[in-house]
Parts: structure tokens; C-alpha cells; sequence
């Protein structure tokens, strides 16, 4: 019970803080969904869920723009000028005038003072090993967002899960008070009326008098714990707080046996998330050796151009006439030396796919360790829910058996009350093994990557 009222709290603080950041709804909304329902409604709401799609369908463009680098590339320029002052060059004028001595200098005007120049300019790679390389690692990087939309599927489906369980749990909790709140009310209004005969004492009936107030007290406390559980489920499910969602799934349909199936396979490591998404940046990381290899190999693009000008002194005619030209040719760039710059990015590279592959090594470890971990304690949460019922039984029995001594006048009115704290006892018990068995059996599908 320490457990779950602690649990309360903190979903009360969790469903305080959604409520007050949400806006009030126009319209409430009613649903009856089953755990497979409020999981697929989850997918399809949960901010985390939705928000990691979206990085998705980013990361498509981002491929998309990877490759139209390598696509032709085309632009147009236009210009349009207006001198107002030529620019002056001097000219040796016995180049021209045989008869002016050698050396004398004449300023000459260049240009015309109205032009405009418009051209096309088109470049096409031809062979970039960088652009190769970052082709292959866009879909890689698409790969990695992928696997993150898949990781926050699976944590939605965790937290939606664990909250559906905890609202049954609560339910069940409450059945159990309901019935035991009936018991007790049928023995205080007779141990009431024995003592208005004189059969019974007064300390009997207040001792049976505080025991029901105590359990009145838990089931009001259980009912607004159940209230907020439920708030909880709709925060981890993106649903509004406020609509109305009743659940369809009963606790007697979860099979408990199947969890521990399949749980010798040693390379369930696989199907982890967290080992794919570490695979995924191991890739990246290899590509990024690639990009760095390739910076050492020539580069080949070619170009083209066409335009054409148009000069004249009188800006009323200067689109009389047109001078076109075009052009068309290759770049080749070899790099000779760069200061061992690339040397050393490769050497970088290197030693980030090793520190990658101890990542590997250590989370397969890790993965491990945490499996063995969830199989023995949802072994253990089993036994103790096997107990804890064969006690909760056994408690029902007992507070049977004293009832039927103390009215046939051979058992203690205190040994009916102590009956009936240990069987309330049993009962929480009961109900906090029931939830550490859920919880636990959710973990270990968690620990085996079964859930997707």
C-alpha cells in the first residue's frame, strides 16, 4: 500500500501539471478501450509518438536534398550598370601613330556608360566520392529516425500499459474493499443489536465500529486514487483528461505463463531498440570514415554557361543590339597536401568506430545483465502472487472460523477484530503483489525486446 500511495502522488503531480497546461476541450469525448486500443490510440496521439514521426518524414527530405546535390545545378544573373564615370587607362600612343615618339601616354575611356549583362549558369558533378558517401549515409540517418520512432513507440506502449494495469489493479482493490466494507457492516449492525440485548459489550462494538470507518476511509481514498490512475492513463495516452474512458480488458484474461517463454534464446539482444539504434550509429560512423577517405580522390565537375550583353552610350538604344557569348568546360581539383588535416580526421574516424564497437560489446552486456534481472523478479513477483492469494484464502477462512466460535460463545471479540485486520492486510498485500507481478511482466517483454 506505502507503494501505491506514493504512486498516487506522483500521478496526481503528473495529471495536475497536463491539466493545467491543457486547454478546456469544447466537447467530451466517451471511450471504452481495450489495452490494445488505448496502445494504438497512443501511436497515434502521444506527442513523444507523433513528434518522432515527424522526424521521420524530416529525415526523408533530408535524403531527398543529399541527393539533388548531385543533380544539375542552374542559376540565372542579370546586371544592369550605369557609369557614371567611365574607368581611365593610360595607352602608349606609338603603338597606334608612328610618328608620336615611344613612350607618350594617352588617357583612353573603357567601356560604354549603359550595359547589362543576363547569363545561365549550369554545373553537374561529375565525380565527388564525398557526395557517394553521403548518398548511402542520408538513408542510413533516415534509418536512425526510423528506429527512434520505433523507440518511443515502445516507451508509450510501456507507460500506457503499466497506467491500464494500474487502473485494473485499482479496480480490483476497490472490489475487495466493497466486499469486505459488506462483511464488516453485517457483523457491526449485529454486534450492535447483541449489545443492545446485552450479549455483547459496548468495546466490541467500537472496536468493530473503528475497523469499518478505517475501511470506509480506504475505499473513499482508493476511489480518488482510481480517479487520478485514470487521468494518468489518458496523459501517457495523449487523450484529453477530461473525456470519459472506460477500459474493456478484465485481470482475468492476462496470462501470466506466457512472459516467461522463449527467455533461453541468447541472441534476443537483436530485437532490442537500443542495440539497433547503436548498430545504426555504428553505420554512420562508418560512413563518416568513408566521407574522410574520400576527400583524398580528385574531384571532376564540369560548367556552362551562356549570356549575352548589351553596351551603348545612349540608353535609348542600348537593347538595339546584343553581343552573346557561352562557354562550356571541366574542373578537375586534385588535392596535393593539406596539412595532414585529413590524416588526422581519418584517424578521428577510426577511433570513433572503435569506441562504437565497445559500445556494442558493453550494452549486449548490459542487456543481459538486465534480462536475467526482469525474468527473476517477475519469477519472484509470481510466487509472491501465488502466496499472497493462498493467503488472502487463508485470512477469509480464518475470519470465517472465529466469527463461528465467537457466536457459539468459545472465541473472543478480539480475535474476530484481529481476524479481520489480518485478512485487510492480506488483501493489500494481495493487491500490491497483483501490481508488482503486472509491472514485472511488462518489464521482462521489455528485457526480451518482444515489444515493438
Amino acid at each position: 500500500m506505502r507503494k501505491l500511495f506514493f504512486a498516487g502522488i506522483l500521478f496526481c503531480a503528473i495529471a495536475a501539471k497536463s491539466y493545467a497546461q491543457q486547454a478546456p476541450p469544447d466537447t467530451v469525448h466517451t471511450h471504452s478501450f481495450s489495452l490494445a486500443e488505448c496502445i494504438s490510440y497512443a501511436y497515434q496521439h502521444q506527442d513523444s509518438v507523433v513528434n518522432a514521426g515527424l522526424d521521420v518524414k524530416s529525415a526523408e527530405y533530408k535524403v531527398k536534398e543529399t541527393i539533388g546535390q548531385g543533380l544539375p545545378q542552374i542559376s540565372g544573373t542579370a546586371q544592369f550598370q550605369d557609369y557614371l564615370k567611365l574607368p581611365v587607362t593610360l595607352v602608349d600612343v606609338s603603338s597606334f601613330e608612328p610618328n608620336v615618339p615611344k613612350g607618350t601616354l594617352a588617357p583612353f575611356k573603357l567601356g560604354l556608360n549603359y550595359q547589362t549583362t543576363a547569363a545561365l549558369n549550369l554545373t553537374q558533378k561529375i565525380f565527388d566520392g564525398s557526395y557517394l558517401v553521403g548518398v548511402k549515409a542520408s538513408k542510413t540517418y533516415k534509418e536512425l529516425y526510423q528506429r527512434s520512432l520505433t523507440r518511443s513507440r515502445i516507451e508509450t506502449n510501456v507507460n500506457v500499459t503499466k497506467a491500464y494495469y494500474q487502473v485494473l489493479v485499482s479496480n480490483e482493490q476497490i472490489k475487495l474493499l466493497d466486499a469486505n466494507i459488506k462483511q464488516l457492516k453485517q457483523q457491526l449492525d449485529q454486534t450492535t443489536a447483541e449489545n443492545k440485548q446485552g450479549l455483547a459489550e459496548l468495546i466490541d462494538v467500537q472496536r468493530l465500529t473503528v475497523q469499518y470507518n478505517n475501511l470506509v476511509t480506504s475505499r473513499d481514498n482508493t476511489i480518488r486514487l482510481l480517479e487520478l490512475n485514470n487521468e494518468l492513463l489518458k496523459f501517457q495516452m495523449g487523450m484529453s483528461i477530461t473525456d470519459m474512458l472506460t477500459l474493456t480488458d478484465k485481470l482475468e484474461i492476462i496470462d501470466f505463463n506466457d512472459a516467461l517463454a522463449n527467455t533461453s534464446d541468447t541472441s534476443f539482444y537483436h530485437n532490442r531498440i537500443e542495440y539497433n539504434l547503436l548498430e545504426t550509429q555504428m553505420k554512420l560512423n562508418e560512413y563518416d570514415l568513408q566521407n574522410k577517405k574520400s576527400q583524398y580522390l580528385p574531384t571532376l565537375s564540369g560548367f556552362a554557361n551562356y549570356g549575352t550583353s548589351f553596351q551603348n552610350n545612349n540608353f535609348g538604344s542600348l537593347y538595339t543590339a546584343n553581343y552573346p557569348s557561352s562557354y562550356i568546360g571541366l574542373t578537375l581539383n586534385v588535392p596535393i597536401f593539406t596539412g595532414f588535416q585529413h590524416l588526422n580526421q581519418v584517424r578521428e574516424s577510426k577511433i570513433a568506430i572503435i569506441k562504437s564497437e565497445n559500445d556494442l560489446f558493453n550494452l549486449r552486456n548490459g542487456i543481459g545483465l538486465q534480462a536475467n534481472k526482469a525474468r527473476i523478479t517477475y519469477i519472484n513477483g509470481l510466487q509472491s502472487l501465488k502466496s499472497q492469494k493462498e493467503n488472502m484464502a487463508l485470512a477469509q477462512e480464518v475470519l470465517r472460523v472465529t466469527k463461528i466460535k465467537y457466536s457459539q460463545g468459545v472465541g473472543s471479540s478480539i480475535e474476530v477484530t484481529q481476524a479481520q485486520t489480518d485478512l485487510d492486510s492480506a488483501d493489500n498485500s494481495y493487491i500490491q503483489s497483483l501490481y508488482d507481478a503486472l509491472v514485472s511482466k511488462v518489464d521482462l517483454d521489455q528485457a526480451y525486446g518482444r515489444i515493438q
